[in-house]
């Protein structure tokens, strides 16, 4: 399963450290997710999709 994370922040402006200190994670973290290295937790992607404004089944793509 592959992510929009990159794509959808960067059309809102926003850096991996700005979206990292509004979901209470590092920075490192949000990059770990965007390079496909980590899944977040369902709270984690809820949190990110709320930032981004946007609904947690817009984050991810199924590539299968």
């Amino acid at each position: 399963m592959k992510n929009r994370i990159r794509e959808l922040r960067k059309s809102v402006n926003l850096s991996q450290k700005e979206i990292a200190v509004r979901c209470n994670v590092s920075r490192q973290t949000i990059n770990a997710i965007e390079n496909d290295k980590y899944d977040p937790t369902l709270q984690l992607a809820f949190n990110i999709a709320s930032v981004l404004d946007t609904k947690v089944d817009e984050l991810f793509i199924n590539d299968s």
